[in-house]
């Protein structure tokens, strides 16, 4: 099993982008990663991650809970987010903070920083490590005496992808 997914390239920069796949990595890691480190799994917390993984867009908690309810009729608001920041603390998910959504974290496997480019087109989000950046705002966090508890920085734009669709960049 691969616990490090590439997160070097997003997920439609390439032609023959296996999605079943990169779902089945995803879910595969999470039910690793859980063993391993003796938290569980629960049938709503992997059936929240499965809807999260369904796409490589950022998701919103009452989309998820919209689209849970004919899996688990019972499920409520409170359902959804306890379920959400047990993934998030585990690292199997990334909260989208200017959007208010999610998405599946492609590098679940260990502890990392990084770049999330948000499509303002198709709504996808690119994870990348961009060690250079984290590396540069890591040495301003020193020399301001700020400790940093979690570093994640977010561009909203247009994805390669987009670009060449709609023929712009705006």
């Amino acid at each position: 099993m691969n616990s490090s997914i590439d997160a070097s390239h997003g997920p439609h920069h390439t032609e023959a982008h296996d999605h079943k796949k990169c779902i089945s990595e995803a879910l595969g890691t999470a039910e690793h990663l859980c063993g391993v480190r003796g938290v569980q799994l629960t049938p709503i917390r992997h059936q929240v991650l499965e809807l999260i993984w369904d796409s490589h867009q950022a998701v919103k908690a009452y989309e998820l809970l919209d689209r849970i309810k004919p899996l688990q009729n019972a499920a409520k608001p409170a359902t959804i987010y306890r379920a959400l920041d047990f993934l998030i603390e585990q690292g199997l998910i990334h909260r989208i903070e200017s959007l208010n959504a999610f998405v599946g974290c492609r590098c679940s496997g260990h502890q990392h920083e990084l770049l999330l480019l948000i499509c303002k087109h198709c709504n996808e989000v690119e994870e990348r490590p961009a060690p250079k950046v984290m590396e540069t705002l890591s040495h301003e966090f020193s020399q301001a005496g700020f400790v940093a508890h979690s570093k994640a920085i977010e561009a909203q734009g247009i994805c390669s992808k987009c670009s060449e669709f709609h023929g712009d960049q705006t």
